[in-house]
């Protein structure tokens, strides 16, 4: 009991129904619309509007740029929605500096584009439709991730 207040000292419920959430309107895009809801591909067709470079501008970016930027519009609505009206709880912060955000942010987000969507994409859509090239990059994302975050923690210890 003890270390499930240490992993979740805020409690477990919330994580459990965000999951459900976002498994459900998954399933519900991919069954009405027959898309898939990886969000890596948002930055890639956000940025079609921007630049004229050919990876940008292949049809599979241009022709869905704007469910894309609706869907993820509804992702951050809903997280508005949930902390304001839901939750009820103050904003949570960070100790993080800036910088060290931008980094970490750009290398998420480089690092979804070499492995050819991001871990919603994979995680959620492409194994939830039993791809095995997701199967192969959820194992290599969760891999590196136990990794550098065991790393991480023996240096800074």
């Amino acid at each position: 009991m003890t270390t499930l207040l240490t992993l979740f000292p805020l409690g477990w419920q919330h994580y459990l129904l965000g999951g459900i959430f976002v498994g459900a309107g998954v399933a519900l895009l991919y069954v009405t619309t027959g898309m898939v809801g990886g969000v890596s591909s948002v930055f890639s067709s956000t940025w079609s509007y921007v630049f004229n470079r050919p990876h940008f501008q292949q049809t599979r970016f241009t022709d869905s740029r704007v469910w894309r930027l609706v869907y993820s519009l509804g992702l951050v609505l809903g997280a508005f929605v949930w902390w304001r009206w839901v939750d009820g709880s103050t904003p949570q912060t960070t100790r993080v500096p800036i910088w060290q955000l931008v980094i970490g942010g750009f290398l998420v987000g480089y690092g979804a584009r070499l492995g050819n969507g991001c871990t919603s994409g994979h995680g959620i859509c492409g194994l939830g439709s039993l791809q095995k090239p997701s199967l192969l990059s959820v194992l290599t994302f969760m891999t590196s991730a136990f990794v550098v975050a065991n790393l991480i923690h023996r240096w800074l210890a």
